[in-house]
């Protein structure tokens, strides 16, 4: 190759344009996260009227077996897009689900722990999601339950099929409307 071949492909590349490109690119994905960071701490403001739930089963509380799966999060009952972000009731986590005659308890790996209190629960069903998750038909374990003025709905999903349906059947067996005390 020639001096001239050398020139010419040196010119090839322009770097300004290269930089200048590369630096919109940057500016876009921060503005984005950006963006989604404020949009998350102003939903969090909106539902600044949540109670904080239990953070831990009371005192006495006979529990079974803990289940092992995925907390899918809380939202609004009738309305999956509707997230509750606030006390990590919005936190995707690995969890583990224990029941008995007090109340649901998830225990949540990064995340605070949730106790439903049997008064507090309306109703216990299989679905297809909650909060903006979705999963195949019935792949969701769905607790509607009352915190405050809410009525919340928060899933789980069992990591083992069978512990699934074993948990949702033992849930629905004790909490279903029907099968109150």
């Amino acid at each position: 190759m020639s001096a001239a071949d050398y020139a010419e492909q040196a010119q090839s590349t322009n770097w300004p344009l290269r930089l200048a490109l590369v630096g919109v690119v940057v500016l876009l994905i921060a503005w984005a996260l950006w963006a989604m960071r404020r949009g998350w701490t102003n939903r969090a403001g909106r539902q600044a009227d949540v109670p904080a739930p239990a953070d831990a089963p009371p005192a006495g509380a006979v529990l079974g077996d803990p289940v092992p799966g995925l907390f899918a999060g809380t939202g609004t009952n009738g309305d999956w897009l509707d997230a509750i972000v606030v006390h990590d009731l919005g936190v995707r986590s690995r969890a583990r689900l224990a029941y008995g005659t007090a109340g649901i308890w998830l225990e949540r790996d990064g995340a605070r722990g949730v106790f439903i209190p049997a008064e507090s629960i309306v109703d216990v069903r299989a679905d297809r999601g909650v909060a903006g998750t979705v999963r195949e038909r019935d792949g969701m374990i769905v607790v509607t339950w009352r915190l405050g003025d809410r009525v919340l709905d928060t899933g789980f999903r069992a990591d083992v099929g069978a512990d699934h349906r074993t948990c949702l059947d033992g849930l629905v067996s004790t909490f279903a409307p029907g099968a109150r005390r």
